[in-house]
């Protein structure tokens, strides 16, 4: 039964680090929409600790395994302790990872709101270096999360997202 509980363990490491990859591509993709200060803390700590736990759990296996044979339990033997030891920390990392988690969920969401706002102000700059798909990425991510704004579709108002080459200044309406 523990052989087959660290096998399991394996495919939850395997998960844990399909998600962290997962997580860092989706921070990729929408970095052009996201502030500076974006973190992939998160993720690449998800993608560590995925790995190290299909490590230490294919060897608790193994291990396990061995330990069927009374030959190969007596080597193993002293490194039982140790080993338990190491599960013991593991399993801390990975309370401390999960409280991690929750605590960057917070930060991750401003520097979206944040990096929204900033794209909303930006839409109208296509011709600017750094900005030319500004306009393409944020309405395929609206498009995407069935969304308007960053709040709700008041946010336009509150910005000109048109770009000035379309707009006539000399005229007074269009000004105001």
């Amino acid at each position: 039964g523990l052989w087959m509980l660290y096998w399991l363990a394996v495919i939850v490491g395997i998960i844990i680090f399909s998600l962290g990859i997962f997580f860092k591509i989706e921070l990729r993709k929408r970095s052009d929409i996201m502030d500076n200060n974006e973190s992939h803390l998160v993720p690449n700590l998800l993608i560590l600790v995925g790995m190290l736990s299909c490590g230490l759990n294919a060897f608790g296996g193994k291990l396990c395994h061995d330990s069927l044979d009374p030959q190969k339990f007596s080597k193993m033997k002293p490194m039982l302790k140790p080993y338990m030891l190491l599960c013991c920390g593991f399993n801390a990392l990975l309370l401390l990872l999960v409280l991690l988690c929750i605590l960057m969920q917070f930060s991750v969401y401003l520097t979206l709101a944040e990096g929204l706002k900033n794209a909303i102000r930006f839409y109208k700059d296509t011709d600017t270096p750094g900005r030319c798909f500004m306009k393409r990425t944020l309405d395929m991510t609206q498009i995407e999360f069935r969304c308007c704004g960053n709040n709700n579709f008041r946010d336009w108002f509150e910005v000109q997202w048109i770009s000035n080459r379309y707009l006539d200044m000399s005229n007074d309406v269009v000004k105001e």
